[in-house]
């Protein structure tokens, strides 16, 4: 039988061409073009160099979005609360037994709190910055009445030896001092901004009078209650707005020597503050346990592993750990849950620690710089004597662990000061800018827009029909 012949000007189909000898090729030249056929191996994109490099740009890209700040604020001392919470209540429950009240009772006190402080973290972040700044002078002059009120016989509550705390009834307790840290930097910030204006902070005297004044005032009161914690940590929130306002080397290393001088009498002076100073490093309780407290932080983070014990099995939150659900918490979550547990919640904090300080360098406002950085300083400087108190490389200062520890009155105005950063990461013209485009601002806007995108959908029906 004849073969079929083929026309000039047409070529075989597709089919017949891959019949003939041409079948059992990898691929098919179609019209020019090489159709893949399954199984054939397609090119790399390139090396794992090429493809590392192709990540860390990618990773770059995304690190430098403009809501990467406001992110990482918000989700960060969310983790922090909520894992605080936690722990708090894993921590306390056998104290709280012990004295006679329900398990959860540490627990609901600090949940009411966090209530309050979520309250307070979204009026902050929702305030506009002239608002924070007209609040600098309310907050300075309310928080010194009060820790002049805790100076007063019959006022003023002492535990532990420390004056510091106001009743309010019941079970609730106040302390002041801790919203002294959120005063000076409100304060301190818009008065550095108001100077910095007028060009008056290349002025030694301007630099700092009254901000360092007013903050030995603060000094002074809380002293008088005997915290020394509550006063290391603001004096670095003072040398913090300090180095942001632009102060010389030699100020600054004089007013650092000059505190460190009034530190040093403080101790030498208090056999306590010597006592504890003398447990730096100490691997056994000492004579009369003097350092029970440092040393069975130790034993309970060592006890810990890699992954804990589990969260609820902590054994030395059954009366060997003093203050185990207030300042040293850290030392319970590394033997519930390891140094996994531990070295999350530092990630937590260097985290926050980071947005702030990238929230305070790309601002171009004066106040929001200060504040931010006044802040940060206060939150990490603070999370730093905490955990460094617990791991043995500091004395025992008695402070709380940021957002993390038991204690309201600690909770409240670091909840507060979260949401100034959250305000001032949403200020950012960049951030500003992507969060307008995100969602119309009114309801009537966001109604007008469903509405036009229904009326596209409707016109590129196939049918054609409306």
């Amino acid at each position: 039988m004849p073969a079929k012949q083929v026309l000039p000007g047409r070529r075989p189909s597709a089919g017949k061409a891959a019949a003939g000898p041409l079948k059992g090729l990898r691929a098919v030249k179609v019209q020019g073009r090489r159709r893949p056929v399954p199984g054939a191996r397609r090119p790399s994109g390139g090396g794992p160099l090429t493809r590392l490099r192709r990540t860390q740009r990618q990773l770059r890209r995304a690190w430098d979005r403009p809501l990467t700040a406001y992110y990482l604020i918000f989700g960060s001392s969310l983790l922090i609360t909520v894992l605080g919470l936690v722990m708090v209540y894993s921590a306390s429950m056998i104290k709280a037994l012990q004295l006679g009240l329900g398990d959860a009772y540490f627990f609901k006190k600090q949940f009411v709190a966090a209530l309050i402080g979520t309250l307070l973290l979204l009026a902050a972040s929702r305030m506009p910055v002239k608002l924070h700044r007209a609040l600098s002078y309310p907050v300075l002059a309310g928080t010194l009445f009060l820790m002049v009120l805790v100076q007063v016989p019959g006022i003023g509550v002492a535990i532990n030896g420390n004056q510091n705390w106001i009743s309010l009834g019941g079970p609730f307790m106040l302390q002041p001092s801790e919203f002294g840290k959120l005063a000076l930097i409100l304060w301190g910030a818009d008065l550095l901004a108001r100077k910095g204006d007028k060009g008056l902070l290349t002025q030694w005297k301007h630099l700092l009078v009254p901000l360092v004044p007013v903050a030995f005032l603060l000094l002074g009161l809380i002293m008088l209650g005997g915290d020394m914690g509550t006063s290391m940590i603001l004096g670095a929130v003072l040398f913090g707005l300090l180095w942001l306002a632009g102060a010389p080397t030699r100020l600054f290393v004089a007013v650092l020597a000059f505190a460190g001088v009034i530190v040093a009498l403080l101790i030498k002076t208090s056999p306590h503050r010597m006592d504890r100073l003398a447990c730096l490093g100490a691997t056994e309780p000492g004579k009369n346990d003097l350092c029970w407290q440092a040393v069975h932080g130790i034993y309970a983070l060592a006890s810990g592993g890699w992954f804990g014990s589990g969260l609820g099995a902590s054994v030395e939150k059954w009366g060997q750990l003093p203050e185990a659900h207030t300042d040293f918490i850290f030392a319970i979550t590394g033997e519930e849950l390891g140094l996994a547990g531990t070295l999350s919640v530092l990630a937590l904090f260097a985290a926050l620690g980071y947005a702030g300080i990238r929230v305070a360098g790309r601002t171009e406002d004066s106040f929001v710089r200060y504040a931010a950085g006044g802040v940060t300083t206060w939150i990490t400087a603070q999370a730093v004597i905490n955990i460094g108190a617990v791991l043995g490389l500091l004395p025992i200062a008695g402070v709380p662990l940021p957002l993390f520890s038991y204690g309201g009155s600690a909770l409240l105005p670091t909840m507060f000061a979260v949401g100034l950063l959250i305000a001032f990461a949403r200020e950012e013209p960049a951030a500003r800018a992507a969060l307008a485009m995100r969602q119309p601002r009114s309801g009537w806007k966001r109604t007008v827009q469903r509405w036009k995108s229904m009326r596209r959908r409707v016109k590129t029906r196939p049918s054609g029909e409306r």
